[in-house]
């Protein structure tokens, strides 16, 4: 069952195309990373998909639901108000930069959205919020402030944060390229627990051997078009596309 079916997108920001005509699907407790040079459209994919980018053309579903389809005149039209609401709850989107809110406790930064867009009650909240807290290894972190974290642990709060509203899709957009490299491992080891339990993901990551070992399908994309699409086994083994091959093997050198 496909949970997020892109069909022929594109976008561009002014004359530059940094979309081409792409297409991918992912399937229920799928995880499917993105890699790619910088400057190919991975992120800008995700903000498109998490609606933080209007798409030019093409077509976006997501948990059945349609977000956007093409018009009589080829152009994108969006879904009504509602059913992009409903969209937006059934996702998820872990950021590069945290995006905590600095004045809330780590506590309220969890609970804010479970109990005012989905009405839960404070307490109901709340002890979800600390089962996650305990899940990321930071239940002693409930009353601090996100000054007083890390990265790795402010990252840690960011994905307990989206997996507070139980999302059917989380979206992680290169998690660990605002961190050191001694926080990285703690970050991958959470998504791989959370690949282990089948949550649904699609992650762009700039981490070649974690995506490799997490992922069921890999998407290769460069200049705003999907290469490649398979088997981590087959995207870096030796029948990949030349492109890809040139860009794993800068990657390593």
């Amino acid at each position: 069952m496909s949970v997020l079916t892109v069909n022929h997108l594109s976008k561009s920001f002014g004359k530059l195309q940094v979309l081409k005509d792409i297409s991918l699907t992912v399937d229920k407790g799928e995880v499917v990373s993105i890699i790619g040079p910088s400057g190919s459209g991975k992120s800008t994919l995700l903000r498109c998909i998490n609606q933080f980018e209007r798409i030019d053309s093409g077509e976006i579903e997501i948990c059945g639901i349609t977000m956007a389809r093409n018009g009589d005149n080829g152009k994108a039209v969006y879904a009504d108000k509602a059913a992009l609401h409903e969209i937006r709850l059934r996702i998820g989107l872990v950021f590069q930069n945290f995006n905590l809110f600095p004045h809330m406790s780590v506590l309220t930064n969890i609970t804010e959205a479970p109990v005012h867009v989905l009405k839960q009650k404070k307490a109901e909240a709340e002890e979800t919020a600390m089962a996650l807290l305990k899940k990321m290894g930071l239940e002693d972190k409930a009353d601090e402030y996100p000054c007083n974290l890390s990265g790795g642990q402010q990252q840690r709060v960011s994905i307990a944060r989206a997996l507070a509203m139980k999302p059917d899709l989380l979206f992680f957009d290169e998690p660990t390229s605002a961190l050191d490299p001694e926080l990285t491992g703690e970050i991958l080891k959470v998504i791989k627990s959370l690949a282990q339990e089948k949550m649904t993901m699609v992650i762009v990551t700039h981490e070649m051997q974690f995506a490799r070992d997490i992922s069921d399908r890999i998407i290769f994309m460069a200049e705003g078009l999907v290469i490649e699409n398979d088997t981590p086994d087959k995207v870096f083994g030796e029948n990949a596309s030349e492109r890809t091959r040139q860009f794993l093997e800068r990657y390593h050198s």
